[in-house]
């Protein structure tokens, strides 16, 4: 059916299948009935359960490749890396990547409800609007996690209104103790995405030209454009 998106006729399809026209019939009235197609004005078409299948497929397709480039980018910078995205009002790890001598942070807290004391966390958060960034607060709100941590909103507020637009965010032992890590924006479509890596606290030396390191190796994927679509 993919090489009829205007449609087909039974007799057609049948003929193509190499199947008998009674055969052909019978496989194209249970695969209607599953909802795999649809008959319109003679023809079979696509229906919303085959749509459903290839976006789904090309969907995974992208996320392996948005996974492989992260392996990649582990491995040049000896540090975990990690893709969030701010979706439907909420925080979402879209995909880590780690190694048993580079662990990732151990998610000992919802990262979802504590956005506030983390860099990919304040990062996506700096990248909503006033109103939006309200919100999700309401939702989830200030706590310190760690002595370091952020003490209260209107701190939280004045930090994320004083970041650059651009400007890596830096999260020193807010979210788990022994810890650095630096989170980037990154630009896809309307999403508020960001990029991340974490250290250990006896390497926050590394900390920020890994980072710059990233944001380089993220700066030439998304101009293939595969990459921004696949969050």
């Amino acid at each position: 059916m993919v090489a009829h998106r205007d449609g087909a006729p039974a007799k057609q399809l049948a003929r193509e299948a190499g199947l008998p026209l009674p055969t052909a019939y019978h496989l194209l009235r249970t695969l209607t009935h599953e909802g795999y197609l649809r008959r319109e004005n003679g023809v079979f078409l696509m229906g919303t359960a085959a749509e459903r299948l290839v976006g789904e497929g090309a969907l995974q397709n992208r996320r392996s490749r948005m996974a492989e480039s992260l392996d990649r980018w582990r491995d040049i910078i000896g540090a975990p890396v990690y893709c969030a995205v701010y979706r439907e009002g909420e925080i979402e790890l879209v995909a880590v990547a780690d190694t048993p001598a580079n662990p990732a942070v151990d998610e000992w807290a919802s990262f979802r409800e504590t956005g506030h004391a983390h860099a990919i966390g304040q990062c996506l958060l700096s990248q909503l609007d006033e109103k939006a960034r309200e919100d999700h607060l309401d939702r989830h709100p200030v706590r310190p996690l760690t002595r370091y941590s952020v003490k209260d909103r209107a701190a939280l507020l004045e930090r994320l209104r004083s970041l650059g637009r651009m400007e890596p965010v830096i999260e020193r032992q807010e979210y788990a103790l022994g810890t650095v890590c630096a989170a980037i924006p990154i630009t896809a479509g309307f999403t508020a995405a960001a990029m991340a890596i974490s250290v250990p606290l006896e390497q926050e030396s590394r900390l920020l030209p890994a980072v710059e390191q990233l944001r380089g190796e993220v700066a030439n994927l998304l101009r293939s454009f595969v990459f921004s679509i696949s969050i």
